[in-house]
């Protein structure tokens, strides 16, 4: 510095230093630690990521008590009524039923209560267990969508064909007549079938020509052995008759 600022030789001019000394301002120093404010400090700690507790394993968990589920009232109705429906019908046929209008389900009930069937809507949830418990249980695989049942105290299933052939949005999937489970092709067949009273006419009319030909069969001999008696004593009547000599005209 001496070399630089004293007197030795006198400063060229133009001639700068080959080192030359620059001075900065001082600089702000601002890491030193500073508290954080308190609300600060209560928002980290509100949102601060807390991890679950893991699970205990399920065997060391204890058992759940078995639930009681209490029956509801209304279910309990319907099932009644369902089963005392069932048990006043000898035709039971499941349809699957589609959307339709008021006016057309009103005209369906109409026309299928002429010939004495009812339309019933019942849920599959009443359906199953009262069919489960019944005779009628091979027609639970049927209650698989939105059904209706169509019941009648006589087997109207002629009737009841020519009526769901105007209405597509009924399709019939099966049914149960006289205590036989019928499909769609079974109840076509059992419809062209003729009435049970005539075939219980035609069956007591073959069944009284059987005995009525074997009484005629047996009664054939006799009758002809009769008849040939009779003709063979006409017969020596007539002969004994003739045979006999006229009386002399002396003879009074």
């Amino acid at each position: 510095m001496a070399a630089l600022s004293g007197g030795g030789t006198r400063w060229r001019r133009g001639w700068l230093p080959a080192l030359q000394l620059l001075r900065h301002g001082s600089k702000a120093v601002t890491r030193h630690w500073k508290a954080m404010h308190f609300q600060r400090q209560k928002l980290l700690a509100l949102t601060e990521y807390l991890p679950p507790r893991p699970a205990p394993p399920p065997r060391c968990l204890p058992r759940p008590a078995p639930r009681q589920q209490q029956e509801d009232g209304y279910a309990r109705v319907l099932r009644a009524q369902l089963e005392a429906t069932l048990r006043a019908s000898r035709m039971v046929a499941v349809c699957q039923y589609n959307a339709m209008a008021d006016e057309d389900v009103a005209a369906l009930r109409h026309f299928l209560r002429r010939h004495d069937i009812h339309v019933k809507f019942v849920l599959n949830e009443v359906a199953r267990p009262v069919l489960a418990q019944s005779k009628l249980r091979n027609l639970l695989p049927l209650f698989v969508c939105r059904n209706i049942l169509l019941v009648s105290p006589e087997p109207r299933a002629r009737e009841m064909l020519r009526v769901l052939k105007g209405v597509p949005q009924v399709i019939l999937l099966g049914a149960c007549i006289d205590d036989t489970i019928l499909s769609r092709q079974g109840v076509e067949s059992a419809a062209r079938l003729p009435p049970l009273e005539l075939c219980r006419g035609q069956t007591a009319a073959a069944l009284s020509a059987l005995p009525a030909q074997t009484c005629s069969l047996l009664q054939r001999g006799p009758a002809h052995l009769a008849a040939l008696l009779e003709q063979h004593l006409r017969q020596l009547r007539g002969t004994g008759g003739a045979a006999e000599p006229a009386p002399g005209p002396g003879k009074q």
